[in-house]
């Protein structure tokens, strides 16, 4: 998989991002490392998988971190196959999705 980057802000409705569609094709994470970039406030970060929403089916939410707090400055690294080994290939899979609290802003890097 190549990197990928995201900047997740909690202002302007933004709190919420999807990192993986459910059918992305993603499916050897090796890595996410989430660094809080705020100068002044600790991030609270959540990050779970979350199965396709169909016609026959809601989606159902399994985290992996919920409201884990990221002091200012610091990174949380989660690198556990286990943990981040999950089904993205169809697309009614399995999408992963981040949330950090409202005023909260935070680099994400998938390896």
């Amino acid at each position: 998989m190549a990197n990928r980057y995201f900047n997740v802000s909690g202002s302007g409705g933004n709190s919420n991002i999807e990192l993986l569609d459910p059918g992305d094709g993603v499916n050897n994470t090796k890595s996410i490392l989430i660094t809080n970039t705020h100068s002044t406030e600790e991030a609270t970060v959540s990050l779970y998988i979350k199965s396709a929403t169909t016609t026959t089916q809601t989606g159902s939410t399994w985290f992996l971190i919920k409201s884990v707090a990221i002091p200012t400055g610091a990174s949380l690294f989660l690198d556990d196959p286990a943990m981040l080994s999950f089904d993205n290939r169809k697309s009614d899979g399995y999408g992963l999705y981040a949330s950090v609290g409202a005023s909260d802003t935070v680099n994400i890097i998938m390896r």
